[in-house]
């Protein structure tokens, strides 16, 4: 009796065992379905590559459609492409646009993945995102501010040609985590690779 006991708790928690892998798999899954915000000591070289490289390079837009060059392939509409991006959490001294030394460590990994041969062509866009404490316009002047250092820095400091990046501002009107509004990954850069 005791066996048939063991035999029945040890089916139970094989299959609870089932169905925990099968959470983290699927949680796992929706957590990089969005674009995830990538810390500092997490940024290098080959994923910011990856994540700035556009996906359909063998593609041509034209008049909103995208044409593939691949045999069969069928035009559809340029909206379904998604802009290649990367979402940063950079560090800043409090309530200023100072970078921080990780901050400056991160950005240099960023420069070299924008001088690859794979990113070396395209052209970029650096957004600053600020969380909703303060006022909207406080907000978007400290955005703006924050993605124009980011920009400073890698040109001044990185030597990525100044043609190539532009800054831009967005306040705290595109908050990732709505659910806490100070959330750090509200104080972001995002990079954006232009691709028209």
């Amino acid at each position: 009796m005791s066996g048939s006991i063991v035999s029945f708790l040890t089916g139970r928690a094989a299959r609870g065992a089932r169905v925990v892998a099968l959470c983290v798999v699927a949680c796992a899954s929706v957590a990089h379905a969005e674009d995830p915000v990538v810390k500092e000591q997490d940024i290098d070289e080959n994923s910011v590559t990856k994540a700035l490289t556009p996906e359909d390079n063998d593609n041509i837009v034209t008049r909103g459609f995208v044409l593939s060059n691949k045999p069969g392939a069928t035009a559809k509409p340029a909206a379904t492409a998604k802009a290649a991006s990367l979402q940063m959490l950079i560090t800043f001294t409090t309530n200023s646009s100072t970078l921080t030394d990780t901050a400056q460590a991160a950005l240099d990994k960023v420069a070299h993945a924008l001088q690859s041969d794979r990113l070396a062509a395209y052209r970029f866009r650096v957004e600053g995102h600020a969380d909703p404490r303060g006022s909207a316009d406080a907000n978007m002047k400290l955005s703006q501010d924050r993605a124009a250092a980011v920009v400073e820095y890698l040109t001044q400091k990185d030597g990525i040609a100044a043609e190539r990046l532009t800054s831009v501002g967005k306040g705290s009107s595109e908050p990732l985590n709505k659910r806490n509004p100070t959330a750090p990954e509200n104080r972001r850069v995002t990079i954006v690779t232009v691709t028209n």
